[in-house]
């Protein structure tokens, strides 16, 4: 890397994450552009989108505060944005970097530019998503990764899949770990109460949270509950929140038929606060995920000091190291045995709850943008001696 001289930069952010519920990509996007401009205050910081913000973006202003720009267009169907508008704009405005934070860039411009790719999980497993965004990735994402002055991947998992199947040199390509927000900490129980009650959560239950689609594997984790249940006498809920994602009705049917129907709670897409009260009481937190980038939720969970149960795959283990008991994600006996040890353990759950706060501890958003920004620097000088 080119050493940052500390020079103020015009830093443009792809904004089109914002505009819907946010989710990993959209999280990731407003904690990097609120800590690059809480943490550089000499730059100056633009959010590009076609459409209005969320409200959780625009209304309470959370990045207002700290001089970020936001420049929403509410453009009609026809405008295309990563093809006209935004390439135009780019031109007439002076730029140092463009960072596409999900998956894209824009092919014209006149600066250099930073691409985020998450995982590649639409081309290694087509068959978990719709075919429209599968058919976009394969024509695209090539293409963009090429175009791409500089990539960042969340973890050297990610970075080794990106040089393995788009062909691009390492060198180009810098691994940079994300974090839990500020938000997440340890609530005592006394206070989860109030949230447990009104989402029909009692003391003792397991908590999946995510997207609910074919990629997180929780069919595995039902099954797996079901074994629990019958295997031992103790009213376990297993609450899995998260906004409705593919093919998730064929799954919701499958649960109503379950002879545990009724302590299965599919409470939606929760607010931080709830999150935070569910993370902090749950018996354990379980990912069972068959693919993931990096994999905010257990960190999160972990953060909170919720015990974690994750499954065996190089990203999860990545980020959660020693902190995670991990199981294969295809072996629901195996979850069921994992399981089993840490519900029958309270000191085994402890032990994991502390192993987790100290590696949450390790990952914040403030080294996420200062290692994001330093590749800015890099970018830019590529960009100019190209």
């Amino acid at each position: 890397m080119i050493r940052d001289t500390g020079e103020a930069m015009r830093i443009a952010i792809d904004g089109l994450p914002l505009t819907e519920t946010l989710t990993g990509v959209g999280h990731y996007t407003n904690e990097l552009a609120t800590h690059l401009a809480s943490d550089f205050p000499k730059d100056d910081i633009t959010v590009l989108a076609p459409s209005a913000f969320v409200n959780s973006v625009s209304e309470q202003n959370n990045l207002h505060h700290i001089r970020v720009r936001l420049r929403p267009w509410n453009l009609p169907w026809f405008r295309p944005w990563w093809s006209s508008t935004l390439p135009r704009y780019l031109d007439k405005h002076p730029f140092d970097i463009f960072h596409g934070t999900n998956f894209d860039i824009p092919l014209e411009g006149n600066c250099a530019t930073v691409l985020t790719v998450h995982d590649l999980s639409t081309l290694l497993h087509a068959n978990t998503h719709e075919d429209a965004p599968v058919r976009r990735a394969r024509a695209r994402l090539p293409i963009v990764g090429h175009a791409a002055t500089m990539i960042v991947t969340p973890t050297e998992f990610v970075r080794a899949e990106t040089h393995q199947h788009l062909g691009i040199p390492l060198e180009k390509i810098v691994a940079i770990p994300e974090a839990a927000r500020d938000c997440f900490a340890p609530l005592p129980a006394s206070e989860t109460s109030v949230v447990r009650r009104r989402l029909g959560v009692g003391d003792d239950f397991l908590l999946y949270v995510g997207t609910i689609e074919p990629r997180k594997n929780l069919a595995v984790l039902v099954k797996s509950y079901e074994q629990v249940r019958r295997l031992r006498d103790r009213k376990l809920q297993l609450v899995m929140t998260g906004r409705k994602g593919w093919l998730v009705d064929d799954f919701v049917r499958e649960v109503q038929r379950s002879e545990f129907a009724p302590d299965i709670i599919m409470p939606g897409y929760l607010s931080d606060a709830d999150l935070r009260a569910l993370y902090s009481s749950c018996t354990a937190f379980v990912y069972p995920s068959i693919y993931e980038g990096f994999g905010l939720p257990p960190l999160e969970a972990m953060a909170c000091g919720a015990p974690v149960i994750a499954s065996r795959i190089p990203s999860i283990m990545e980020v959660g190291g020693p902190a995670i008991r991990s199981f294969a994600p295809e072996d629901s006996d195996e979850l069921t045995r994992v399981l089993l040890e840490v519900l029958d353990s309270t000191k085994l759950r402890n032990e994991h709850s502390q192993l987790g706060l100290k590696r949450a501890a390790e990952f914040s958003w403030s080294k996420a943008a200062q290692a994001t920004r330093e590749v800015y620097v890099e970018a830019i000088a590529r960009f100019r001696s190209a």
